[in-house]
């Protein structure tokens, strides 16, 4: 999160991955691979939802939780 911090929008792979318009993924690795939704309003950050990563593919429904909790921004 700090790199998020420092590097905002810029922030890039490995750390964070565009998934849609206006919703990014940051990648926190380690012994459990959490994967955590953002967005960006302004200067501020939404964390909108996180889990823990456990396929190759990022599962459609936590992408549907994350573009959910994004229009009520």
């Amino acid at each position: 999160m700090d790199l998020l911090q420092k590097h905002g929008p810029d922030l890039g792979m490995p750390h964070s991955k565009i998934i849609t318009s206006g919703l990014n993924e940051l990648r926190v690795r380690g012994k459990n691979e959490i994967r955590i939704f953002y967005t960006f309003k302004g200067k501020s950050i939404y964390f909108l939802h996180a889990f823990k990563k456990q396929t190759q593919k990022t599962p459609d429904k936590e992408i549907k939780t994350a573009n959910q909790r994004l229009t009520l921004i």
